[in-house]
């Protein structure tokens, strides 16, 4: 995907310092198909100290996770150059489709994603990163939805920013891209997470035309995965956790028990995000219920009911599990 990227907050592929180098670097290597869990990384390589740390064997955080990835992280380490060259031919594809990079070291790392234990080190994107984004909900749903469920979520999505309120969702088929159309045609904001690389063909090959638009609109597309990659069973998780992380809270319109909308749902409570189930949606699934009557989700039916609560903290707060126990971010 290329698109012509207006100067912003992030940097250029060429424009990045030794320690945005290194940190790429780190997460670059591997032993054998093993790679250190990306979100560790980014959680000690974001404090001043955590960089050096790292590249001298060492992983400043007190958990189960980090405990067992010390011996692969100071194997992997005697690979830095391969990893060093292998983060030199990503940031070329990234700068010939136009992309810009944020990582953990930036005052621009989006804050609300910035807050969530299982944030990516960095993040590749075209268009523009906006404050904007701070009052922002996903609205997410099933690709196989239903007219009545594609109704709503049209109805959500143009309601939510008439409020100024930006729309995160996943580019997928369905509501994904009802969402993303319907923001765009009420002259809101729209953010699409991808499942696969920012220099990889847009998937599904549909909604290129979306996506493009999502940028010129000054909006944006992001990918935390490096730039080549593609789509796999693995990234579609994953994206998960950013389009939560990145946003206030989840709306999810429709999802049987195997969607990843219900994973979504799941990972939002985790973050201790607002998750808004449909009225329509707790009466058809019984997973959905259960989430309400948990209090780990609220059952919403219009608009009103979502911004009633974005000011206020989420049903009821939910501690995250410890990283180990979340959804990791290898080195795709």
């Amino acid at each position: 995907m290329n698109a012509s990227v207006p100067p912003q907050q992030g940097l250029l592929p060429g424009q990045l310092a030794e320690a945005h180098l290194g940190l790429l670097a780190v997460c670059a290597l591997r032993l054998g198909d093993k790679s250190v869990d990306w979100s560790l990384l980014a959680r000690v390589i974001e404090s001043p100290e955590g960089l050096e740390a790292v590249f001298e064997g060492h992983l400043p955080e007190q958990s189960e996770v980090a405990h067992k990835s010390l011996p692969l992280l100071r194997a992997a380490l005697a690979h830095l150059p391969e990893a060093r060259e292998r983060v030199a031919a990503e940031l070329a594809s990234a700068s010939a489709a136009g992309a810009r990079i944020v990582t953990v070291l930036d005052d621009a790392y989006p804050a609300n994603l910035r807050a969530v234990p299982d944030r990516p080190p960095f993040l590749f994107y075209l268009g523009e990163l906006a404050h904007a984004d701070l009052r922002s909900v996903a609205v997410v749903g099933t690709r196989g939805a239903t007219e009545d469920g594609l109704s709503r979520a049209r109805r959500m999505s143009k309601e939510l920013v008439a409020a100024d309120v930006a729309v995160f969702s996943g580019l997928a088929l369905g509501i994904d891209t009802t969402a993303h159309t319907a923001a765009l045609d009420a002259g809101g904001r729209t953010v699409a997470v991808l499942g696969h690389g920012i220099a990889s063909k847009v998937y599904p090959a549909a909604n290129e035309r979306l996506a493009q638009r999502i940028v010129h609109s000054g909006g944006a597309v992001l990918s935390q995965f490096w730039p080549q990659s593609r789509p796999t069973t693995w990234t579609f998780p994953r994206r998960n956790v950013v389009t939560s992380g990145s946003a206030l809270g989840s709306i999810v319109i429709e999802a049987s028990r195997t969607s990843g909308a219900k994973m979504q749902a799941r990972i939002a409570a985790e973050h201790g995000k607002h998750v808004f189930l449909l009225r329509s949606l707790v009466a058809q699934e019984s997973w959905a219920a259960k989430m309400v009557a948990d209090g780990r989700a609220v059952e919403v039916s219009t608009v009103d009911d979502v911004l009633a609560r974005l000011g206020s903290a989420p049903a009821q707060q939910v501690k995250p599990v410890e990283p180990y126990q979340q959804l990791t971010f290898g080195g795709l």
